[in-house]
């Protein structure tokens, strides 16, 4: 069985993270969400727990498994690390190799591990120079995005930055699974 990795940061898109977390469970893969502080607040673990039936990972200190250094293992074990949604922080601290919570340690404690990263944020956000130099930092680092879409946003605004559709997210994610061939 193939391992996702699931970051949901603190987008008000973090509620569609329930529907890829139960789609992505449902076609068979064991998907390990990691939420952060602020997303917490948007959604709750047990909606994330409940859907892919594993333990939800919230915070770097608390002992999930006391034979395990938990970020190493969720990195060690991962086949897909998917952040959906990701907020301009997250991108911002992964770009400058910021490593201040379970889901940018996990992150930066990855190898070989292909990555996607679906943005969304108010278009100002994305559009700020600095975002897109941090994201242009991260594809030159081999990491993969998928775009945001142009919508009316939570705010009012209308413009790209809207989470990509799940249907999007769940077919980049399941193409990045099926290059990956398990040991036998």
């Amino acid at each position: 069985m193939k391992h996702i990795v699931l970051g949901v940061t603190g987008s008000i898109a973090a509620y569609k993270a329930a529907d890829i977390a139960n789609r992505l469970t449902k076609d068979g893969y064991s998907v390990h969400v990691i939420m952060t502080k602020a997303g917490c607040e948007i959604i709750t673990p047990l909606t994330l727990q409940t859907l892919t039936k594993n333990k939800v990972y919230t915070d770097m200190f608390e002992p999930y498994n006391p034979s395990e250094v938990e970020h190493i293992s969720l990195a060690q074990q991962a086949d897909l690390f998917l952040v959906a949604p990701a907020t301009a922080n997250f991108i911002a601290k992964a770009a400058a190799g910021i490593a201040d919570d379970m889901l940018t340690t996990v992150f930066l404690a990855l190898r070989n591990t292909p990555v996607l990263i679906a943005p969304a944020m108010n278009t100002a956000m994305y559009e700020n120079p600095i975002t897109q130099r941090n994201i242009r930092t991260l594809s030159e680092l081999g990491f993969g995005f998928i775009e945001p879409r142009e919508a009316m946003l939570a705010c009012g605004d209308l413009g790209k930055g809207a989470l990509a559709d799940v249907d999007e997210i769940v077919k980049r994610a399941e193409e990045a699974l099926k290059q990956i061939i398990l040991p036998t």
